[in-house]
Parts: C-alpha cells; sequence; structure tokens
C-alpha cells in the first residue's frame, strides 16, 4: 500500500470520528444547556452511542500508534531513525476540516429528513459546521501529523530489526551437518590407520 493510500485512509477514518466531536461542540453553541436532551431524543437519539464510539475508535487507534512507537524504540534501543518533516500541516488541516464539514452536512441532512423536518439551507448548514468543526479541525491536524510522522519511523525501524534477525536453522539441516561430520571423520581416521599398516610382509621358505 502506497503512502498516499494510507494517509488518505488515516485522513477519512480521523474526519469522521472527529466530525462527530464538532457536531457535538455545534449543538452546544446551538443550544446551550438543553444540548444534550436534544442530541439525545427523536431522531437524534443514536447520537450518543455513536459518540461513544468514535471516541473509543479514537482512542484504540492513538493507543495503537503509541504501542508501535514504544515497540519502535525498545528493538532499535533508543537509537532511533531520524524522523522527517511528514504531510504538511496545512494540507491536513484543509483536508480534515473539508471531511469534516461534508460529514456534518450529511448528516443533519439525513437527521432532518428522518425527522421529517425541514432541511437547514447550505450557508446555514456551512456557517454552523464552520463553527464547530474548524476547531477540532486545528487540533486534529496536529495530532494527525505527529502520529503519521512517527509511526511511519517506527514501523520502518521494527521492519529493519526483523530483517536483521538470522534465520533459523532446521533441524534436518543440523542432522545432515552432524552426519557429514561424523562421516568425514571416520574416513580421516580410516586412511590414516591404512597409512600406518605399510606393505604385507611375504616368507619365504626354500626346500634346496
Amino acid at each position: 500500500m502506497s503512502r498516499s493510500l494510507k494517509t488518505g485512509g488515516a485522513l477519512v477514518g480521523f474526519g469522521v470520528l472527529l466530525s462527530q466531536l464538532g457536531h457535538l461542540l455545534v449543538y452546544q453553541l446551538q443550544f446551550g444547556t438543553r444540548a444534550q436532551l436534544v442530541q439525545s431524543t427523536g431522531a437524534h437519539s443514536y447520537f450518543p452511542t455513536l459518540v461513544k464510539t468514535s471516541l473509543g475508535l479514537g482512542a484504540a487507534a492513538v493507543l495503537g500508534s503509541l504501542l508501535v512507537i514504544c515497540a519502535a524504540r525498545f528493538v532499535s534501543r533508543g537509537r532511533g531513525r531520524t524522523v522527517g518533516g511528514g504531510p504538511s500541516y496545512l494540507r491536513l488541516l484543509g483536508a480534515l476540516f473539508t471531511i469534516q464539514l461534508a460529514f456534518f452536512a450529511l448528516q443533519e441532512t439525513i437527521e432532518s429528513m428522518a425527522a421529517g423536518s425541514a432541511v437547514a439551507s447550505a450557508p446555514h448548514l456551512l456557517l454552523m459546521g464552520s463553527i464547530g468543526q474548524l476547531p477540532v479541525a486545528i487540533v486534529g491536524a496536529l495530532a494527525l501529523k505527529w502520529l503519521l510522522v512517527r509511526v511511519e519511523a517506527a514501523v520502518t525501524e521494527i521492519r529493519v530489526a526483523v530483517a536483521s534477525i538470522p534465520e533459523p536453522i532446521s533441524a534436518a539441516a543440523v542432522v545432515v551437518s552432524v552426519w557429514n561430520h561424523h562421516v568425514l571423520v571416520y574416513r580421516a581416521i580410516t586412511a590414516a590407520s591404512r597409512a600406518k599398516r605399510g606393505p604385507p610382509f611375504y616368507v619365504r621358505f626354500s626346500l634346496n
């Protein structure tokens, strides 16, 4: 899998997860103390479960990335490779914000249609979505850039460490090697024994 595909997959996944945090912020600004009640009733009744799932998946992804980084530091014994600059922060921010905003607008439209109410206008969705999603995207892009750079370097370090491990010798190879050694030793001993004996001695009798 190429680097661009990995980065694109990470962007889409983080964008969808972070959009739920932006959604929470939008409703908090819109409804104040009633935000939690609005987001857990009617067409929004699914939202608390979705938020918990998103937070759980995000935490699992971050924890998994940290474990990979720690494993790389362990196998390299602290001699990590130089970490490159990674993807551009502004590009990550723009991509995350676009994904979050699009998912927020889609989510709001589906909720309105499910509730049988009028769908909010595009300017309203754009304004409210930008207010809620942009701050989350700013922080999310920073975290994602850090993770992408560190995890990529960690994976490279682990691959180098694994490639340097010598391949195990099979039991059959050991048996064949020992057998050949014994055969060579036996042949050497036999040859030495024959050399010490010398030519046969004949006794000649005369009847004269």
